[in-house]
Formats: structure tokens, sequence, C-alpha cells
């Protein structure tokens, strides 16, 4: 048995091949602690604003003037209830919950049935609406603000939850159907074809075959569309104005954040802003894996 002869310029020293892989190791290295470092540098940005407002709702006037960055001396939940009930943060907190819970709902029921259309029918015009659809990202909200205004105030919605339900569902649809239409072409065929072999109508095919099988992109744009909604201040401060028994959260913090800028009560303005947080930070902590899910199994193949 011979040895092939190696080809010429090949090298063969160990040396300088160990020496290229500690290099590359060293490369990498560097990368890696720089983007850990980042990473611990945006986390820290993140986090320790809301651990100040956190700490800051327990604490006495007095303690946030003479030494805002220490602990509180007690756990003071009596800011906590001045906020719900002297600020009226609990009604603003129930309008809130009332608006965004049939938004998202209306959102996520008429995105998906139009998202599963152009993912799983063809016919004559299909593109050219989807892309109208798309189109939406594009626009700010703030861009709308005038014309939006008129048309709500002539529909006869204007200073109603009905209107700003509607609002809210029509701005979150173009990102809904963009979302859930890469999922729902995702999902297999075959099983839609079974179903209809089996006698399942179109109608039933959607809401008791298809739909459940989208659960995660589902979970995820809902997720999405709600954080969305319960931060939005700029059309409710517009299209909700006059009687404040009617205010989301958003615009009764800034009438609180106002008021208590001259009355000196910045306990009752922390308790209030931590009420107004809480809700954002559970429902990511309690859905934050459903989201990683959703978004891998709804990427594009």
């Amino acid at each position: 048995m011979t040895t092939l002869d190696k080809p010429a310029g090949v090298a063969t020293d160990p040396g300088r091949a160990a020496g290229a892989d500690r290099a590359v190791r060293r490369d990498l290295g560097v990368v890696n602690a720089l983007s850990h470092g980042f990473l611990l540098f945006w986390g820290a940005l993140t986090v320790l604003p809301l651990l100040w407002m956190f700490l800051s709702s327990f604490k006495s006037n007095a303690e946030i003037l003479a030494d805002p960055w220490g602990l509180p001396g007690a756990l003071r939940f009596d800011n906590w209830a001045r906020a719900w009930t002297t600020a009226h943060i609990g009604r603003y907190f129930l309008n809130s919950a009332i608006v965004v819970t049939g938004s998202v709902a209306l959102t996520m029921l008429m995105g998906a049935t139009a998202a599963y259309v152009f993912a799983r029918y063809e016919f004559r015009g299909r593109q050219l609406a989807y892309y109208l659809f798309v189109g939406g990202l594009m626009f700010p909200v703030f861009l709308a603000l005038v014309p939006l205004f008129f048309v709500v105030r002539n529909a006869g919605l204007f200073g109603t939850w009905t209107g700003l339900v509607l609002v809210y569902a029509a701005y979150s649809l173009p990102f809904t159907v963009f979302f859930l239409t890469a999922f729902f072409r995702t999902l297999p065929t075959s099983v839609a074809e079974a179903a209809l072999v089996d006698g399942c109508g179109h109608f039933r095919l959607f809401f008791r075959v298809m739909l459940p099988m989208a659960r995660p992109g589902m979970i995820s744009v809902a997720i999405f569309n709600f954080l969305s909604h319960w931060n939005q201040f700029l059309l409710p401060q517009v299209l909700l104005q006059g009687d404040d028994s009617k205010w989301m959260l958003a615009q009764g913090l800034a009438a609180l954040s106002v008021s208590q800028g001259y009355a000196g009560d910045y306990a009752q303005l922390f308790a209030g802003l931590t009420i107004a947080v809480l809700p954002v930070l559970l429902v990511y902590v309690a859905f934050q894996r459903q989201v990683q899910t959703g978004l891998t199994a709804g990427q594009l193949k």
C-alpha cells in the first residue's frame, strides 16, 4: 500500500495551524465580550429606570427629594391607594382594559381572517389587496390625525370607546395581516385538504382546524397588539376629549404628572406610573415563551 504524496504548496506545519486556531478563538472571544457587554449595558438602561420608579413608589415625598437614589425607609402602600382612588388611576385602568380587550379581539378576528384568505386562496386582485393592507405600515399615526379626527366626528363616534376601538383595530391590521399571512403559509396544506375531503366547509376549516394550528402566531401578534394599544397616547388624546371619566390610562397619567408637578405629591405619581407599567411587564413575562415560539415558527421558509 502506497502513501499519496501531498500536493505542493499545502502547509503541513502543526504549529502554524495551531496558531491560526488560537487567533480565530481570540477574535471570537473579543466579539463575544463586546456583544455581551453591549447587552448588559442595554439591559441596565432598561431595567434601572423601572427599578428606580418601582422603589420610588414606596417612598415618601421627603425621601424622594432628599435621597432620590436611596432605598425606601418603609413600604408605603398608601401611595398606591391614593393613586388608585384619589388620582382615579383605577378608573382609567378599567377603561383601558375594556377598550384594549375589545380592540385586540377585533384586530385578531379581522386580521386572522384576512391573512388566511391571502395565504390560502387564489383570486383576482389578491396581491393588490395584500399590498394595500401592508402599505399601511408605511404611514405613521400622526400623519392621519387631522382626517381621522373629522372621519370619527362625522361618524358620530367622537369621544366614544367604540370609535377608539375601531381606530385601534384599523391601525393594527397592517402588521397583523402581514405577520399572520406569512404564518398561515407555513402551515401544512395536507391537513386542510384532508379536512375538505372529509366534508369540512371553508368556514369550519378556518375556525376548527387552521386557527388552532396558528395558535403560536396568534398569541405573538396578540401580545404585540396589546402592548401597542395599552401604551397608546396620541390617539386617545385626539379622539377621546372632554369627559375625563372615559379617559384611557395614558391620558390619566399625563394629567396626573401635570397636576402633581405643582402639588408636589411625587410618591403618588410614581405609584400611578408603576400601576400602569405592571400589566405590560406581567403579560410579557407570562407569555415570553409563546412569543419566541410564535416568532420562530412563523418565520418565512
